[in-house]
């Protein structure tokens, strides 16, 4: 994998490094410290229950107390059908104000579509997604593994409809996307229309170049994915890995980023290391956070 794109930046690289300041991404970055958002992919676990949740948690319950741990978490639900409006609103009323939810979405439109005629359903998913209010994060835009470069037009084609008001990250899983004239291509397209690019510490791309892509952010954002390499994992309810210097690795990359005034959302798959709340805990300590603490949970609901 040729790197000099990310190690030695030419005068490309160099704009890219620059969010843009208009549209999408809000504030220009420099203006005020970032804002780093740590949660994780869903809320809905049975297995959580007793390791996170507190014994005898019902399913009814999850969200709201997963609000009390964390201020924000990425639906994957929207990823396989628009739900309904009334559902969204359900998740806003349940959760308590500054809390942030980030949609995935539908498949329908980036799998099947594949971004192509896709209008009505996209504008349909807008508004519903607008129903979050002020609790409506980026929208991601997840294309499958065998969404290569040949369709990158079908992505420039996209982009320009999706509304202003609303923020996008476009994650690609096909490693066509990192040769270096590609790469370039990509990030060039995504800083004209304020979208970023969403880096996934997954399978689809070496770990390096994803930390080396975190220095060229194409929005006023940044979007991150930390999904792990283990399918083989099947149970949720604790951490089977030990996947503490890959962490921090993170850590240091947001560092930097937070005091360039870049805001972060990122989220842990449980598959990461078997338990996506504690990785989450884990990378929150390592940036000064403090973490709420499972037990703090447990005796916030005793109260009740």
């Amino acid at each position: 994998m040729n790197r000099s794109i990310l190690i030695h930046p030419h005068p490309f690289d160099q704009r890219m490094a620059q969010p843009s300041d208009e549209g999408r991404p809000g504030e220009t970055p420099g203006a005020r410290d970032g804002t780093i958002r740590i949660g994780t992919q869903g809320w809905n676990y049975q297995d959580w229950v007793g390791g996170f949740y507190p014994s005898g948690t019902k399913p009814a319950a999850f969200l709201t107390t997963y609000a009390r741990a964390f201020g924000v978490v990425e639906v994957d639900s929207t990823f396989y059908a628009i739900p309904p409006a009334k559902t969204v609103r359900g998740w806003a009323e349940r959760t308590p104000p500054g809390f942030t939810f980030t949609l995935k979405v539908p498949q329908q439109i980036t799998h099947e579509h594949r971004l192509l005629d896709a209008e009505d359903l996209a504008a349909q998913f807008w508004d519903v997604a607008r129903e979050l209010g002020d609790k409506l994060g980026p929208v991601l835009l997840q294309m499958g593994p065998d969404f290569g470069p040949g369709e990158m037009s079908a992505l420039a084609a996209f982009l320009p409809g999706i509304p202003a008001d609303l923020r996008v990250a476009v994650e690609v899983r096909n490693a066509g996307w990192a040769q270096r004239d590609v790469l370039r291509a990509l990030m060039a397209l995504l800083h004209d229309h304020g979208a970023a690019l969403a880096l996934s510490d997954g399978r689809w791309f070496p770990r390096e170049l994803v930390l080396a892509l975190a220095e060229h952010p194409t929005a006023g954002f940044h979007y991150l994915r930390w999904m792990g390499p283990d399918r083989s994992i099947t149970r949720f309810s604790q951490v089977l890995m030990d996947r503490g210097e890959e962490i921090a690795a993170w850590a240091a990359a947001l560092r930097p980023l937070r005091r360039r005034g870049m805001d972060v959302f990122g989220f842990f798959n449980n598959h990461f290391s078997g338990h996506s709340p504690a990785s989450a805990r884990e990378l929150l300590s390592l940036l000064g956070e403090t973490p709420v603490d499972p037990a703090e949970l447990e005796e916030q609901t005793s109260l009740f």
